[in-house]
Formats: structure tokens, C-alpha cells, sequence
């Protein structure tokens, strides 16, 4: 059945004629009554009894009528379908992460995601934590990304990841032909550490409180990628989580060497959106696609 004598027949039914019902779709009344007959004589069967010039549905007209409305409406939704995936695959999205993130996840994200949705524009604002919860609570942000982020009531968590802390090391490095270490014999080489303002800096300093040994840092920083760029020199060992050096391990920079001490705390990775807003359709495919990814990961 054409769409056309679809909605000529719905329009008959509702304006009572054919006459009002070609005033009201714009079309020659015969128009509307070659379509009729063409499908009366399809079916085999009237739709309509015309009595005194009005037309009634027939029992046969009745079920039709039924069918016709019924493929109009799951039309409508359709359309309505499509027009909301054309508008997803365009627009923007902005995720607030940490610089650590920004260069170490989101380069291989991004680009996997733009290969998918090209008509996504994403920004990516490299801000500290307190900033990625205010981007987020006051909508500046679609998403934000960072480790440990604070519970925020107004936050909804898409996704979350924990991450263990490891050893990394130049390839050359004694401890890159183990399988684990501890943080005695990390201890014994100089120590490149973030800074005490990045939160895994913390769970750091916890471990090796609880051991009640000593840490003396040769280098501080928040800058990840310096830190990264000094251990592949083979400057000392730094204390990360494998996704803060993700890229480097997989071009062999470095080493990223598993910690078998006890008790130690893990890093939260949560991808977070505001609990109040629903996302924008092109801000819904990044969260998917991040949580995807960070599902994924070495895995």
C-alpha cells in the first residue's frame, strides 16, 4: 500500500467526503478517488458504502482503516527516529579531563570516534579536578573524565574504571625484566613522582607510609608526559597506572611493571555527566563510546 492513499484514506474517514478531504490535502478530488477505487479494486471489496452521498465504512474498510493508522503513526516515529540519529551525527561535544588524560587516553579515543561520527565536532578542556566538576555543573562540559573526581550529587557516573599502580621503567632497566616489583625495590633507584596536587600522588605516598619506608623524590611534577619522557631516558622509576602511559608502552618507550605489595589503593577513573540534564544526542554517542573504550582497555 502507497503511502500516498494512506493518507488519503485517513483524511476521507476524518473529513467525512472526499471533497473536504482533498481541500484539506490540497489535491483535485479525483485524485483522492482514483486512489480509492485503485485500492477497492486491489482488495477485491468496497471500503465504503456511499449512501445519499456520504461515504461509511465498510466491515472490510473498518479493518483497513485500522492497518492504515496504525502504519502512519510507526511512520511518524520513524521519521521521528531518523531525524534524531541525522541530529546525533552532528554538533558538539566537550570533555573535561586532566592533562594526563588528555594526552594519553583521549588522542586515540577522539580520533576512533571522529572516524565514526565526522560530523561531531569534540573539544577537549585540559583542566585539574575542581575545574572538571565545575565545567560539568555548570554545563560548560558534556562529560568529565578524571581520576578520583569527587562525589558530586548533581553528577551522574556513566562509567568507571579502577586502575592499580605500577612501576615504569626505560626497557633497559633492571626492573623491566620482572613481572612485579615492590616498592622496597623501587625505592632503591631515584624516583620520579607526580606532584603531591595530583591525586594519585596520595595513594603513593600512603604506600609507602604503611611500609614505613622513606621516599625521597628526585623529580616532582604534574606533568605527566614530562614524567613519562624522563623515565624512558632511564632517568629513575615512576609510579603510574598503565593507562598514563598507554601510548609509550605500546612504541616499547617504556615498561609498565606490576606492584605486588599488599594493601595497595587503586586509582577511580569515572566518566561523570550532570545527573539533571540529559545528554545532547552527539554527547550520548561520546559517552558510549568512552565507556566502551575504558570497558576495553587491556583487556
Amino acid at each position: 500500500m502507497h503511502a500516498r492513499v494512506l493518507r488519503y484514506l485517513d483524511e476521507v474517514v476524518r473529513r467525512g467526503s472526499i471533497r473536504r478531504a482533498a481541500e484539506s490535502l490540497h489535491v483535485a478530488p479525483t485524485a483522492i478517488n482514483r486512489q480509492i477505487l485503485e485500492l477497492e479494486a486491489d482488495l477485491g471489496a468496497p471500503l465504503f458504502d456511499r449512501i445519499r452521498k456520504r461515504l461509511h465504512l465498510t466491515p472490510l474498510g473498518e479493518a483497513v482503516l485500522a492497518h492504515v493508522r496504525q502504519t502512519l503513526r510507526e511512520h511518524e516515529a520513524l521519521q521521528a527516529r531518523v531525524a534524531e540519529i541525522k541530529g546525533a551525527r552532528r554538533g558538539m561535544v566537550t570533555v573535561a579531563t586532566t592533562s594526563g588524560l588528555a594526552g594519553a587516553l583521549m588522542p586515540s579515543l577522539v580520533h576512533d570516534f571522529r572516524q565514526h561520527q565526522p560530523g561531531i565536532v569534540v573539544r577537549v578542556a585540559d583542566l585539574p579536578v575542581s575545574g572538571i566538576v565545575t565545567a560539568v555543573e555548570q554545563g560548560d562540559a558534556d562529560l568529565g573524565l578524571g581520576y578520583d573526581l569527587p562525589e558530586v550529587a548533581a553528577f551522574r557516573v556513566v562509567a568507571s574504571r579502577d586502575w592499580s599502580i605500577g612501576a615504569v621503567v626505560a626497557p633497559g632497566h633492571p626492573l623491566a625484566a620482572q613481572t612485579s616489583a615492590t616498592l622496597g625495590e623501587c625505592a632503591g633507584y631515584p624516583l620520579i613522582l607526580p606532584a603531591p596536587s595530583l591525586s594519585i600522588r596520595a595513594l603513593v605516598d600512603d604506600a609507602f607510609a604503611r611500609q614505613s619506608i622513606e621516599l625521597m623524590p628526585v623529580v616532582e611534577s604534574t606533568s605527566v608526559v614530562l614524567i613519562q619522557r624522563l623515565v624512558a631516558t632511564g632517568a629513575g622509576v615512576a609510579l603510574l597506572n598503565p593507562l598514563d602511559v598507554m601510548e609509550e608502552r605500546a612504541r616499547g618507550a617504556v615498561v609498565f611493571v606490576p606492584l605486588r605489595d599488599s594493601g595497595l589503593q587503586r586509582q577511580t577513573l569515572r566518566l561523570v555527566a550532570r545527573g539533571r540534564s540529559p545528554l545532547s544526542p552527539a554527547a550520548g554517542l561520546m559517552a558510549d563510546a568512552m565507556a566502551d573504550a575504558l570497558a576495553g582497555l587491556f583487556r
